[in-house]
């Protein structure tokens, strides 16, 4: 008989096991799945730093959440209605953030006295009273794997090693996730082991068969795909749409893409994507260290490519001094931030935004740079985009503030049509402007703009100095004279500052403009600060939602917006970098909410905080 189908809004599922039970392959099939069925989703992968952490203990817990739904939303959830426990350290790791009467998945082959005494269980959970309060399915996944492989010539290991594919199959029949891809993505994957691909694709169907056939799980849910705008879609990463993004600014520019980069924990998959893309003219240098990978995107810079450098927070502070060179200098240059929590190598696969103060200051001098930050993992597309066009612009380097959150998660993207980009103009500084007797002025500055002009080496009537000295106004002969070294200062800052009249003023979420508290953010908290205004709406509460991509310069209607509202929060994943910022050049005292914990804020918490600001009005 046919099971009953249970119509659901939402859920949120997690796959938790080792670092080597391949949770990040199975959540990120289950979201492909997903992305092709309509719904709309979020993920937060979470997996430990080291390449296979120890196994069966809790520092080597690798998990992966999604959150899929029928209507738009913005995080990866608060906690999960499933939870798919691969071993006991899984499942110590993750029962804290598991609500009451949530169903849980546990494979019983793990539970054995060796590993339960790894985690500090003296009797198995699943023997006493401790988990009564969920929905437990107790399954021998691993030896139900190995008896569905007997007949493919596998080493039991490799049978063993399946039970991810199991699990995958049995969730996806429970919530009728579209199958074919996976089979597909197995077939290519595993295409030069054949004995492989059949174990893993048999595994897949002998969890979907099992669920089909036991009485284990009585009905199947189903959420209907979701309303989106019309167009063509993706699933898409933040680390992906930053390089579709640069490809994307290369080619509206015209300039050749030359990526300087260093293999750094979350950034290293710019690079990955990069060097797949030749026939684009994308050059990829995988340097030495962080500091040629930033030289050699200036050099690039210097010879009219769009010179990028992708990086973390380490890199960054190894990065400076050339930075630095390429503020005096004036080149257009791309530093990609993916912000980790720190400091020094910190916890490098979990997320933070606590780079912030180091973009604006991490330099010597008076070097002022252009910083924005995307606020969703597709956002990074257009972020990146708007990074370049301001780099080339105002011939100067500007900092892109990811983060590892971003960089992991995934989202449904809507492709834009090509012909929607910005067209960015790089103007190369022509020979024909300058006659016989008018000598090329390397530093006489656009009126408007205030940039220099950007000249190929090596183009006969633009010869000129170059180098960190500072320079005279105008010609960039080596000048030592104060007045000069002022002037130039102040040039330098006015150009930045000058951006603001180039970019969008501000815009106030705030239906019908009751509210008195206004919740401002930055990068990646635009999730749940929204999925926590929403709550708050929902619940009869007024308040304003803000979400800055420009941080310096900020927009120019910034001090009207913030003296609009009686309260502003500023929720931040560090210690308060931008209230920090707010209060010293706006005088205005934020409400400063942090947390670094290394995962993103939930949005049930941030709720809690704007109704309490509301109340206390």
């Amino acid at each position: 008989m046919a099971k009953p189908v249970q119509q659901l809004d939402r859920v949120i599922i997690r796959f938790a096991g080792d670092s080597g039970d391949g949770m990040q392959l199975t959540g990120d099939r289950f979201t492909q799945e997903t992305a092709s069925f309509g719904n709309d989703l979020s993920t937060l992968p979470n997996f430990p730093a080291e390449i296979r952490a120890p196994a069966g203990t809790l520092p080597g817990v690798s998990s992966f959440q999604l959150h899929f739904a029928d209507h738009d939303i913005v995080t990866p959830g608060d906690a999960p209605n499933v939870l798919v426990a691969m071993n006991p350290a899984a499942l110590k790791a993750n029962l804290s953030d598991l609500p009451r009467g949530a169903d849980l998945i546990v494979n019983t082959d793990e539970f054995t006295k060796r590993n339960l005494a790894k985690v500090g269980y003296v009797t198995s959970p699943l023997d006493d009273d401790s988990l009564s309060e969920y929905h437990v399915h107790a399954l021998p996944l691993t030896s139900m794997t190995v008896g569905a492989l007997e007949d493919i010539a596998v080493s039991k290991k490799d049978a063993q090693r399946a039970k991810n594919m199991f699990a995958l199959g049995l969730l996806s029949w429970l919530y009728h996730r579209p199958t074919d891809a996976t089979v597909d993505f197995l077939s290519r994957k595993f295409a030069k082991k054949p004995e492989i691909m059949k174990a893993n694709v048999a595994a897949f169907q002998a969890g979907w068969n099992y669920g089909e056939t036991t009485e284990a799980f009585s009905v199947s849910y189903e959420v209907k795909p979701a309303t989106l705008p019309p167009g063509h879609y993706r699933n898409i990463t933040g680390n992906l749409a930053t390089a579709y993004g640069l490809i994307a600014a290369s080619r509206q520019s015209g300039l050749p893409l030359f990526l300087g980069s260093y293999p750094i924990t979350p950034a290293s998959d710019i690079l990955h994507e990069l060097s797949k893309h030749k026939h684009f003219g994308v050059r990829t240098f995988q340097a030495e260290d962080e500091i040629a990978g930033v030289g050699a995107a200036l050099g690039a810079a210097f010879g009219g490519s769009l010179g990028v450098t992708t990086t973390s927070g380490p890199g960054m502070a190894l990065k400076g001094e050339t930075v630095g060179l390429a503020v005096a200098v004036e080149l257009p240059l791309l530093v990609i931030d993916v912000q980790r929590a720190g400091p020094s190598t910190g916890l490098p696969t979990k997320t933070e935004q606590a780079d912030l103060l180091q973009a604006l200051y991490g330099r010597n001098g008076e070097a002022p740079v252009p910083v924005v930050a995307p606020q969703s993992p597709s956002d990074c597309f257009a972020t990146a985009i708007e990074a370049a066009r301001i780099a080339v612009t105002y011939r100067t380097p500007v900092i892109m503030l990811s983060d590892g959150y971003l960089a992991n998660g995934s989202e449904p993207w809507r492709i834009p049509e090509v012909s929607t980009l910005p067209v960015i103009e790089p103007r190369f500084a022509d020979p024909a402007d300058f006659g016989p007797e008018d000598a090329f002025q390397p530093f006489k500055r656009d009126s408007h703009t205030l940039a220099r002009p950007w000249a190929v080496p090596g183009t006969p009537g633009l010869e000129h100095r170059i180098g960190g000295l500072e320079k005279a106004d105008g010609s960039g002969n080596i000048s030592y004279d104060s007045d000069n070294h002022d002037l130039m200062v102040r040039l330098r800052q006015a150009k930045i500052d000058g951006i603001a009249r180039d970019i969008p003023p501000l815009p106030v979420d705030d239906p019908g403009g009751q509210a008195t508290v206004l919740v401002l953010g930055w990068g990646s908290t635009y999730g749940a600060i929204t999925a926590a205004v929403r709550r708050v709406r929902k619940a009869g509460g007024h308040v304003a939602q803000a979400h800055l991509r420009h941080l310096n310069p900020f927009p120019a209607n910034i001090a009207e917006v913030l003296r609009s509202y009686d309260k502003v929060i500023v929720p931040e994943i560090n210690l308060g970098q931008l209230a920090l910022l707010l209060r010293g050049k706006y005088l205005i005292d934020v409400i400063s909410y942090n947390r670094v914990r290394g995962l993103p804020f939930k949005a049930e918490e941030l709720a809690g905080v704007i109704q309490d600001v509301i109340d206390s009005e």
